[in-house]
This record gives C-alpha cells, sequence and structure tokens, in this order.
C-alpha cells in the first residue's frame, strides 16, 4: 500500500502558505510506516516546533491501473474517507529554501491519520462533499470537494501516468485553508458532513 498526496489543490490554501499556484497537481508520496495506528495518539515529534494539521479528503483505490482516462477513474474506487496530512511546517520551511523534497517534513511515522470510510454511493455529487475538522470541540478547517482545483477523477488519471496504482492504494487529496499548529492535548475530530470519521488525541 503506498500514499499518495496532493499539495496545493486548494486556493484559500496556496494563498495562507503564500505559495504560487501550481500549473500541475503537486504530488508526493508517504511510507506506510507514517500511518498512525488506530486508537493511538498523534505525538508531536522531538524535531519539529510547529507541526500543522491538514485535514484531507482520502480516496482508497479498489483495482490496479495505469493510464488511467479520466472518463473511467469513477471505476477505481468506491469509498471516500477523511484523513490529516501532518506536516513539519518549520522542517518543511527549511526543505523548501533549500530546494530539497519534503519527506521529513511529511511522511515521518505517526503522519498519516487514516480515519473511516464511506461509500461513494451515500453521496449525491462527490464533487460536492463537505468536510470539517475541530480542534478542541472548534472548527478550524472546512472545506468542500467542489473548490478542489483537480477533482477526484482529474487526480487518479494524472497520478496514475506516473504510478500504477494497485488496490489498497490511498490518495490524500489536498487541504483546504484553516491549516495551524497543534499542541500537546489537543483534541482532533475529523467530519464529513455531520459524521464523525476519526477522533484523535496529541501528546
Amino acid at each position: 500500500m503506498k500514499i499518495i498526496c496532493i499539495g496545493r489543490n486548494y486556493t484559500e490554501h496556496i494563498k495562507e502558505l503564500e505559495n504560487e499556484k501550481p500549473i500541475d497537481p503537486v504530488v508526493f508520496l508517504k511510507p506506510d510506516t507514517s500511518v498512525l495506528l488506530k486508537k493511538q495518539p498523534f505525538f508531536i515529534p522531538d524535531f519539529s516546533n510547529d507541526v500543522h494539521h491538514e485535514v484531507e479528503i482520502l480516496v482508497k483505490i479498489n483495482r490496479i491501473g495505469k493510464h488511467i482516462d479520466r472518463k473511467f477513474a469513477h471505476k477505481y474506487y468506491s469509498e471516500i474517507g477523511l484523513g490529516i496530512d501532518f506536516t513539519a511546517r518549520d522542517v518543511q520551511s527549511e526543505l523548501k529554501a533549500k530546494g530539497l523534497p519534503w519527506e521529513k517534513a511529511k511522511a515521518f511515522d505517526g503522519a498519516a491519520v487514516i480515519g473511516n470510510w464511506l461509500p461513494v454511493s451515500d453521496f449525491e455529487d462527490i464533487n460536492a462533499v463537505e468536510f470539517s475538522l475541530k480542534k478542541n470541540d472548534k472548527i478550524v478547517q472546512l472545506g468542500n470537494t467542489s473548490h478542489m482545483l483537480w477533482k477526484i477523477d482529474e487526480l487518479i488519471e494524472y497520478v496514475s501516468k506516473y504510478f500504477t496504482l494497485k488496490i489498497g492504494d490511498i490518495i490524500f487529496t489536498g487541504t483546504p485553508s484553516g491549516v495551524e499548529k497543534v499542541n500537546a492535548n489537543d483534541k482532533l475530530k475529523g467530519y464529513i458532513g455531520e459524521k464523525e470519521m476519526f477522533s484523535i488525541t496529541v501528546k
């Protein structure tokens, strides 16, 4: 199982980090060791003083595919979920300044929260799904897949040009605005609509 992540897929998030709007999707990977185990807290790593939450809609691939045409992309997933791409922002900023890859800031142990899954058939329109993140019972991120620069099927088409997609692979589709630092004892809860998809404690 591989985790394929998309960066800069929401305009307001691009603005808040003062990044340039990309011409193509920004793609990076997380290893399976980055997955936070179920019912485990998230431990802030000792190499960072500025870890941010980034809530994202997830897509689970259910068949093998390569060079997938956008019009057939919907056949390659039947569930969506919600997760967090934890980012050591201070480490990332240093790496970006040197033109280096982001993995140390994005792919460390526990940096990928994968919540529950819902069947695509539950949704009238997969491109109009509202989701949110609450920190200590206050909404800090609110997004809708309608605001994606590249929609789910477009991402599958694009990513499959470069990587063969396999059963169980997960695509993190990008985060909306509102990312901010997490602190010890924070409680993070993610929602698709009104359904709670995960709940974790920060240590």
